[in-house]
């Protein structure tokens, strides 16, 4: 049995993982589950603190581990990746994808990998060999809408639908597409999946509650979105630095479309997340105006 079916053992911290729930992922009780399962639900567990920010308690665990299956390597390439081991995390992958490329985990992992390296024809190719996997569904999603392709992002999520309908993984998918289409799928997509969420205290977390408001926000529902992402940002045990800093960005835009200017959350973003996209993106737009500023007065000031 697939340990990540609807059907399987796994259901619960599987589904808890991509709800954010990332504390009762590491909180499940594993010793009810067979040897196969056992481990997989060990990798859910690694994959839960590499999201809170444990990476390098993650490969302390490894050390002695990460060489004997290639779901393993695979965790180790992503735990080097986020504690900023780049180059080391990329290399360590490189073999592990060319001989092991048809396994699920290293498909999954070593393309999120790939992806945050924004290598995405690589990350792609991988991810195409996958078997019915619905996480492998997400995050071709995911780099379709990164890269601007919302075309091959609704194709990607209309195909899944027909084999996974109800699934939560597809639900999330649907909504993300809503939320770069917008119009009535907005509204009627990913602002009843995100609600749902953020409103069932079983699925209720800081990520559910950041996904709600960034969507109260497209609606242009301030008020109601200010809640939602002051929540988000509350001390739990599930706010992770990933969390935190698209909540800050969300709370910067909603600020500037209140009128409020870029309020404190540009600052702490900019001191605590200095490599987020919306620093970088500013920061890089910044230059170039100051560089074709610099032009506009060398003509002024020759003439």
């Amino acid at each position: 049995m697939d340990p990540f079916s609807s059907e399987g053992e796994l259901l619960t911290p599987h589904t808890s993982l991509y709800q954010g729930q990332y504390s009762s992922v590491l909180d499940f009780d594993t010793n009810s589950l067979s040897p196969t399962n056992r481990t997989a639900a060990q990798i859910l567990k690694y994959r839960a603190q590499i999201a809170l920010g444990q990476s390098s308690a993650v490969l302390s665990s490894l050390s002695a581990s990460a060489a004997s299956s290639p779901d393993l390597t695979s965790v180790r390439a992503l735990a080097l990746y986020t504690s900023d081991k780049k180059t080391e995390a990329l290399s360590a992958l490189e073999s592990l994808v060319e001989k092991e490329g048809e396994n699920g985990t290293v498909q999954v992992l070593c393309g999120t990998v790939l992806a945050l390296a924004e290598r995405y024809e690589d990350a792609l190719s991988l991810l195409s060999k996958h078997q019915g996997s619905l996480e492998a569904v997400l995050l071709t999603t995911q780099i379709h809408l990164a890269t601007n392709r919302l075309d091959l992002a609704q194709r990607e999520v209309t195909a899944a639908k027909k084999w996974a309908q109800d699934n939560l993984l597809v639900n999330l998918a649907e909504a993300w597409v809503g939320l770069r289409q917008g119009g009535s799928l907005l509204s009627s997509t990913s602002y009843y999946i995100y609600s749902e969420l953020a409103s069932t205290p079983s699925s209720s977390s800081a990520s559910s509650l950041l996904a709600q408001g960034i969507t109260e926000l497209h609606l242009q529902r301030y008020d109601e979105a200010s809640a939602s992402l002051a929540q988000s940002l509350s001390p739990s045990s599930d706010l992770t630095p990933s969390i935190k800093s698209d909540a800050l960005a969300a709370s910067v835009v909603l600020s500037l479309c209140t009128g409020k200017g870029t309020g404190e959350a540009w600052g702490e973003l900019q001191q605590q997340q200095s490599e987020h996209v919306m620093v970088r993106d500013i920061e890089e737009k910044g230059k170039a105006f100051d560089e074709a500023a610099g032009k506009w007065r060398a003509k002024v000031a020759a003439a």
